[in-house]
């Protein structure tokens, strides 16, 4: 089974690690990018380790590394990129709960991260507490209802002013997962673009808060 590397930070609490939640970066980014979010969500839970994954291809430019290639963004190569990619998410979800001896856990993702963390998080066999997707969308709907395997609650938070990823991306997402009956919650802010502000940052701190107690 395919694989990641990823990088860690905690628990805060210093303790054995109570829960897992890994962080998936976006287009052309790595590890690096994400990690810092961990000691801000530290505080919704202090027992939680934090693993931030590289995804497994370099990006077409060579710089940063990416989940698929985008150099065509038909919906139908876009469906063939996150299924390759899910294997390896799935195999380290898998190897790290196994390593760390832990069930619970969160996936969160940005951009084409998120893509992967809604794609993968509901069709894993061990469901998540939480599936967190910032300024993402959700990658071949019309294949979901027969592909679930869990109905994890997923927060979704986009900037209105995305010009990277249309806000309409996370609306339809929203409207797909609604129908598939799995709880979701939406954010749409005002005025950001393509990014993480606070308000997402809070957002996403309720949510693992919420998803872990």
């Amino acid at each position: 089974m395919p694989t990641l590397d990823a990088i860690h930070w905690g628990p805060a609490s210093k303790a054995k690690p109570k829960q897992l939640v890994v962080l998936c970066h976006g287009l052309g980014a790595d590890a690096f990018d994400l990690i810092d979010l961990a000691p801000s969500w530290a505080q919704a839970c202090p027992d939680a380790i934090f693993a931030s994954v590289h995804a497994p291809f370099p990006h077409d430019s060579a710089f940063g590394r990416q989940w698929w290639s985008v150099a065509d963004r038909s919906p139908a190569v876009m469906e063939a990129g996150v299924r390759t990619a899910a294997p390896y998410l799935h195999g380290f979800l898998d190897a790290e709960l196994a390593r760390l001896e832990l069930t619970d856990y969160a996936i969160m993702g940005f951009s084409q991260g998120a893509m992967m963390s809604l794609f993968t998080g509901l069709r894993h066999a061990a469901a998540p507490r939480a599936i967190l997707a910032f300024s993402g969308a959700l990658v071949a709907p019309e294949s979901l209802s027969k592909e679930i395997r869990n109905h994890a609650p997923v927060l979704l938070v986009h900037g209105e002013a995305d010009e990277v990823v249309p806000v309409a991306r996370s609306r339809d997402a929203e409207a797909a997962l609604t129908a598939a009956a799995v709880p979701v919650e939406a954010h749409y802010i005002a005025r950001l673009g393509h990014g993480i502000d606070d308000t997402g940052i809070s957002f996403g701190a309720l949510a693992l808060q919420k998803g872990f107690s």
